[in-house]
């Protein structure tokens, strides 16, 4: 076994009912080859473009992480930034309003559903309402099922890198926090790409480290803004991703080789 071997505890579970808004810590999560039950299950869908509504563009977007969302049942209950709370269901023509730009609520991604992303070196460098230059990616090309995940159905960080940036995990928006055990590296979730490994009952396979964006630099909520959630992965983690090219990176995406739970304190290995 080498220092990069996937190993450790699970510190913390998170589920995101929402895509790009804020989401609820739990204290266990139900895993299949689709991802993680509950997760980003819903999507708002700009109307004039037809793609999905992400803080990735934070020009367009941002105000996302403002709103936070939980599950209730097969639905979610919405959060707004001034405290009412909404059916997710119902919560499009407010969403609209709130956003200046007409949106709808969709519960199932599309074929080929695709996001904005511009660079974040051009964000950081032109600012946040600057229009800057954006591809189109086409999201969940990893993930069987409907649920709008960017790529994989489950997505893993490490408190090794947590401590190295300094930076709260929620603005990386992981399923599962791994706590590592003294010593551990910071990024070697580069290095779990085509491991197998365990946690609790579900085996799991890394695909790709986890590209990053501008989102974990945005207010987040209550938090503000935090340039250095991304400047040092672009000095020190820029990782060829395949299919995606050579990107600041953090964390690691991975498939679900045999489902079932996970919960705080299990095992990783």
């Amino acid at each position: 076994m080498n220092d990069t071997t996937p190993a450790g505890s699970v510190t913390s579970l998170h589920r995101y009912p929402v895509k790009s808004m804020l989401g609820e810590p739990v204290d266990a999560i139900v895993v299949d080859a689709r991802g993680v039950a509950g997760d980003r299950r819903f999507a708002l869908v700009d109307s004039d473009t037809g793609r999905v509504a992400t803080a990735k563009h934070p020009r367009l977007w941002r105000t996302l992480l403002q709103f936070s969302a939980v599950s209730a049942g097969a639905g979610a209950r919405i959060t707004f930034p001034d405290g009412h709370v909404l059916p997710v269901d119902e919560a499009a023509d407010e969403l609209s309003e709130l956003l200046g730009r007409k949106v709808r609520v969709s519960a199932e991604r599309a074929e080929g559903a695709s996001v904005e992303r511009p660079d974040p070196v051009d964000v950081l460098a032109e600012g946040v309402d600057a229009e800057v230059e954006y591809g189109v990616l086409e999201i969940a090309q990893g993930t069987p099922g409907g649920a709008f995940v960017d790529y994989a159905p489950i997505h893993l960080i490490t408190t090794a890198t947590l401590d190295e940036l300094g930076v709260e995990a929620l603005r990386y928006r992981p399923n599962v926090v791994v706590r590592t055990p003294p010593g551990y590296p910071p990024f070697a979730e580069n290095d779990w790409c085509g491991a197998e490994f365990t946690i609790g009952d579900v085996r799991l396979r890394g695909t790709l480290p986890t590209p990053r964006c501008s989102v974990p630099t945005l207010e987040h909520g209550d938090l503000p803004r935090a340039p250095q959630a991304v400047r040092p992965l672009l000095e020190r983690n820029r990782v060829d991703v395949p299919g995606f090219g050579v990107l600041p990176c953090a964390g690691v995406y991975a498939e679900v080789l045999s489902g079932g739970t996970i919960r705080i304190g299990d095992a990783v290995g």
